[in-house]
């Protein structure tokens, strides 16, 4: 068993969700993420399309960008897309069967994950398993879900901090993991918390034999 988590873990991808700051921005490409998130949807991280598009030219070709709606229309999807240049989308809420037809770029559609642990049949190119309520911080209970059998790769999401990601990636290992709030103090993106969640998933394995 130990080769093989060793080795998923090591392919583990990592994407850092909800960065507003062209600081932040640059900590996180320098750190060795993966995925940027820019969220559109109203919250406390919501970025306007013109935002997101000045962070974009700080990001390189080979870090993917990608923007987080919530029930968007496929307007709205495509306006964004030309204008930041995203890499990917990611929908939370209702979905229409059709959103993610023909896109030009890739898709995630994330998943509350409740009581019953359900798994949508899905159109998404990848799934994203996040609690509840997204961004709160909490965790849902991992037990609830079973990835066996999904066609798409997945994210873990949902309360992911330093401290429990390795747990995380050994219970599931997904193709990535997702964190927001768990790389925050005081409801802002801290730096040394970016660097530091990248670290553990990019070399934690070799410390928690």
């Amino acid at each position: 068993m130990w080769p093989r988590e060793s080795r998923s873990y090591r392919l583990t991808k990592v994407k850092i969700c909800g960065l507003s700051t062209k600081e932040a921005v640059k900590t996180a490409v320098s750190a060795g993420a993966d995925y940027i998130g820019f969220v559109f949807a109203p919250s406390k991280r919501q970025v306007t399309l013109e935002q997101a598009a000045e962070l974009a030219k700080l990001i390189p070709v080979n870090v993917k960008k990608v923007g987080v709606f919530v029930s968007p229309s496929r307007a709205q999807l495509l306006k964004a897309i030309d204008k930041v240049g995203l890499d990917l989308i990611q929908v939370h809420g209702q979905v229409a069967d059709d959103l993610f037809e023909d896109l030009p770029c890739a898709s995630i559609q994330a998943v509350q994950v409740d009581r019953n642990g359900h798994v949508p049949n899905s159109q998404a190119d990848y799934l994203l398993f996040d609690a509840p309520v997204a961004g709160s911080g909490q965790i849902f209970d991992w037990g609830q879900l079973d990835t066996t059998g999904l066609a798409q790769p997945f994210f873990i999401a949902g309360g992911l901090n330093e401290d429990n990601v390795v747990k995380a990636i050994q219970h599931f290992t997904p193709y990535a993991v997702d964190v927001s709030s768990g790389v925050e103090t005081d409801g802002q993106k801290d730096h040394e918390k970016i660097r530091r969640f990248i670290e553990r998933v990019k070399h934690g394995i070799s410390r928690t034999k």
